[in-house]
């Protein structure tokens, strides 16, 4: 009989997990969901997984170092900064991600922000729910067209972004040191540096990746060239800001807000300053979410989990190996 794979995933934000059962079971594979995102917990669970899922939750070096026959290692979303991926690659470990599954859905998300946040639609909500039929606290609010957006990253969801809001009549400046000024012209964004954005930009979007360099990149030195009438959106990775330096920058009136759909704790969201601050919108990481999107997250990981405990060349590999 042939072997029997044990494939750990240790957390997921599916409804169910009867479509990942099914398709292992097809292929001699026994998921094994651990719901935790300890990493003791995580490190002997996936022990002898021959392949191991994860959504939130850390993959450490030790925790892959600790792996006797893992094959893979798989991101339920896009950013791998929760996976020690320079290990896994020294370990032999095919890890993966699914880069395309939610553009549409995060670029609308952001564009749905941006929006909120210049036509003040929260507040104004609350103003009726209140029972107050006014735009009393609202402040100021501004037409778009003619504004200044700049784009902190220009990849393929900054480039949805780019195009979504072109109808609006705003000027788009973007910074990414690994595209061209060619490349960006294309989608009408003018290629520009990081201080030149901040200081002209009305709208500044973080579209980056999670590494060493971009860390807390939204610090408190970001937030001081920053205009004071700009608002900061952020529908990436909670890490690119520095939440103690944003909160005293909307607090101070160095910029006039924020809209965020991620956080540096997702988990322990109590007690964040940023939740009950003024000018603030924050949606629970919930960008990416569509029931068409989350299907086809689903699909693409498990296709892409079976063909390398196959021996087959995955559809979205992260590093060579």
């Amino acid at each position: 009989m042939n072997k029997k794979y044990k494939v750990v995933l240790t957390d997921h934000v599916y409804p169910d997990l009867e479509y990942e059962t099914e398709q292992l079971a097809a292929v001699n594979a026994e998921l094994c969901y651990l719901n935790s995102r300890d990493e003791e917990a995580i490190a002997s669970a996936v022990h002898d997984a021959d392949a191991v899922i994860t959504c939130y939750a850390n993959i450490s070096a030790s925790a892959i170092r600790g792996m006797t026959q893992c094959r893979s290692i798989t991101k339920t979303g896009i950013g791998v900064n929760n996976i020690d991926v320079a290990t896994a690659t020294d370990c032999g470990i095919q890890v993966m991600n699914v880069p395309d599954y939610c553009i549409e859905e995060v670029s609308d998300h952001t564009v749905a922000l941006i929006m909120s946040m210049a036509r003040k639609v929260v507040k104004l909500s609350q103003n009726v729910t209140e029972g107050s039929w006014s735009m009393k606290g609202a402040g100021n609010i501004s037409r778009l067209k003619g504004k200044t957006l700049g784009l902190l990253g220009f990849g393929k969801i900054a480039r949805r972004i780019a195009e979504k809001m072109e109808p609006f009549g705003m000027k788009t400046l973007s910074y990414d040191p690994y595209i061209s000024a060619e490349q960006m012209q294309a989608y009408s964004v003018t290629k520009d540096s990081l201080y030149e954005i901040l200081e002209q930009a009305h709208v500044v979007s973080l579209n980056l990746p999670l590494t060493k360099e971009t860390d807390h990149i939204a610090n408190e030195d970001f937030f001081s060239r920053m205009r004071s009438d700009a608002f900061l959106v952020n529908t990436s990775r909670g890490g690119l800001v520095n939440e103690s330096a944003l909160y005293q920058a909307i607090v101070s009136g160095r910029i006039s807000g924020a809209a965020l759909d991620v956080l540096n704790d997702e988990v322990n969201i109590t007690g964040n300053p940023l939740m009950g601050c003024k000018n603030v919108i924050i949606t629970p990481h919930s960008a990416f979410y569509s029931a068409e999107s989350t299907q086809e997250l689903r699909e693409k990981v498990i296709a892409d989990v079976i063909a390398v405990m196959q021996g087959k060349q995955p559809l979205y590999p992260v590093n060579k190996i």
